[in-house]
């Protein structure tokens, strides 16, 4: 792994969530994200995430304080935090912790094992099976989650997470994109992603 320690093993539940950013991060890595939606299940592994670490953290959105749109950082951890980008995307996020400090992990790319057909609908017919979740926008548009769902709790859904079984996947790590308003932060190895998934964004 390059970049990035896993912190021991906790049992999953509303604790599970409550940690940095950084460190729920890489346990996200691998679990399940899934949506039971009335239209069906859509479902997969996270593969690319990224931590944003509070208001220290100038490309987090808590930097700039509490307000309306970003107000469920500033809650409990193990919400979903969903935001919408050029009018069009809603990417999702899960909050961290410590605590009620703001910080939020955005769910980058999935690669999707249920609920596939129901995604591509979703998505358009056109686009590929390892597309179909790779990048933020994609993730939010694949699930079938808009803003109707931000503050969702993820241990009992509609949207929920599911920590994943086993071994840690090799986890790589790297700048955050599109955040090169930051300043120092811009650089930081603050995204993660499963080494050598096809389904990750960017390489």
């Amino acid at each position: 792994m390059s970049g990035a320690t896993a912190e021991p093993a906790l049992a999953f539940g509303a604790a599970w969530f409550d940690r940095p950013a950084a460190s729920l991060a890489i346990e996200l890595l691998g679990s399940r994200l899934v949506h039971d939606a009335s239209e069906g299940t859509v479902a997969g592994r996270i593969v690319e995430v990224e931590a944003y670490r509070g208001p220290e953290d100038l490309a987090a959105h808590s930097s700039r304080g509490r307000t309306p749109r970003n107000s469920v950082m500033f809650g409990r951890p193990g919400r979903l935090y969903v935001y919408l980008i050029y009018g069009l995307h809603n990417c999702l996020n899960v909050v961290a912790g410590p605590g009620t400090k703001p910080e939020a992990v955005l769910i980058r790319a999935l690669a999707l094992d249920e609920g596939i057909e129901l995604a591509r609908r979703q998505r358009g017919p056109t686009v590929g099976d390892r597309r179909l979740a790779s990048g933020p926008g994609n993730v939010g548009q694949a699930l079938g989650v808009d803003r109707s769902l931000n503050g969702a709790d993820l241990l009992d859904g509609p949207v929920r997470v599911e920590p994943r079984a086993g071994l840690p996947p090799d986890i790589s790590s790297g700048p955050r994109i599109g955040v090169d308003y930051a300043g120092e932060w811009a650089a930081r190895p603050m995204r993660f992603w499963i080494t050598d998934d096809p389904h990750v964004s960017r390489r």
